[in-house]
């Protein structure tokens, strides 16, 4: 493998510390995906450096120029606190002809904005659930033909933020109160889909020349409170403690038949492509118990620490941490 020089591009507060001996993991966990990225990095030989991005992409342009990156390394997931600005960065790496890793702009833009994707899918007949978009400032009415249960999120929010158990809804009272906390708390438009009812799948796929999928995830939470929905709550997916409690668990899928997990895995690389990806991404799919499966969302920049699921699902498929950086830097993006 050829060394190269890289830029990590990361949020400027969440630039790592060199070491994290004698640091427990609730103190490194703001930043561990940016310090085992960047370790990892050197690890593999190359010259690399994190650059700090805060409100400004002079930074940016001052450090390619000055540092002559063979790759940037994108850990980016917004720009002025905004979520949806996350591919101008990317827009701007491409107008200064700068390789990098992760998903080109278009492919940031139609994935980020679940209504906009699913649209999309809809018309390429990939299984993705009913729904509508309640827009803010806009009085909270429930369109014909979109019947509860229903679930109500931010429209393009990540990281499940605002999601809890509330956000099943049954009834028009329930509907408009949870639309209201995401238009007042997330401060975004919602958008509530059919609620799957069943077992909750991820699904890694990578590649730019040739695409590969990674063996299906699922999300297992053996201590669940009887009658407790099994969801990705925004509690579930970050409160250490409160995962420890529920005894939450991502393991390989057990019980599917070979023509599911090859269609599974067929609708991951369709999805992919209709919605132009590039880099890597993260399905997210829900089957009922009659063996139907729904494309829930997309997640263009997931985890990318050891721990994390593409990472994991990638060593249980013989790809270990390492490898899979090396992969990422070889199989970088060139501006298009």
């Amino acid at each position: 493998m050829k060394k190269k020089r890289v830029i990590l591009l990361c949020h400027e507060e969440l630039v790592p510390l060199d070491s994290i001996e004698g640091l427990s993991d609730e103190e490194i966990a703001d930043w561990r995906t940016e310090f085992d990225v960047l370790t990892t990095l050197r690890e593999l030989g190359h010259e690399a450096e994190a650059l700090g991005v805060g409100e400004d992409v002079i930074a940016i342009r001052n450090a390619i120029s000055e540092f002559r990156p063979h790759v940037c390394f994108n850990l980016l997931v917004e720009f002025h606190g905004a979520a949806n600005y996350d591919q101008h960065i990317v827009s701007y790496l491409e107008l200064l002809k700068a390789h990098y890793t992760g998903c080109n702009p278009r492919g940031l833009t139609l994935a980020r904005d679940k209504a906009l994707s699913k649209k999309i899918l809809a018309w390429h007949g990939l299984p993705a659930p009913n729904f509508a978009v309640f827009e803010r400032g806009r009085k909270v009415r429930r369109p014909a033909g979109l019947d509860f249960p229903l679930f109500v999120k931010s429209v393009n929010e990540e990281a499940s933020l605002g999601i809890s158990e509330k956000s099943i809804v049954r009834t028009e009272s329930q509907l408009e109160t949870q639309v209201r906390l995401v238009h007042e708390n997330v401060g975004t438009d919602a958008i509530a889909e059919d609620y799957i009812e069943g077992r909750e799948f991820y699904v890694g796929v990578i590649g730019n020349r040739r695409l590969q999928t990674f063996p299906i995830w699922e999300l297992n939470i053996p201590n669940l409170p009887e009658g407790a929905p099994r969801i990705a709550t925004r509690k579930l997916k970050w409160d250490i403690g409160y995962q420890q409690s529920l005894g939450v668990k991502n393991t390989l899928a057990e019980g599917l038949t070979a023509k599911q997990e090859r269609e599974i895995a067929r609708v991951a690389k369709a999805v992919y492509k209709a919605l132009d990806l590039s880099g890597y991404a993260r399905m997210d799919l829900r089957m009922r118990p009659d063996g139907r499966f729904y494309v829930l969302e997309v997640n263009t920049q997931p985890g990318m620490t050891p721990l994390s699921l593409v990472p994991e699902i990638a060593a249980h498929d013989g790809i270990e941490f390492p490898e899979l950086v090396a992969w990422m830097v070889e199989d970088a993006s060139c501006p298009r």
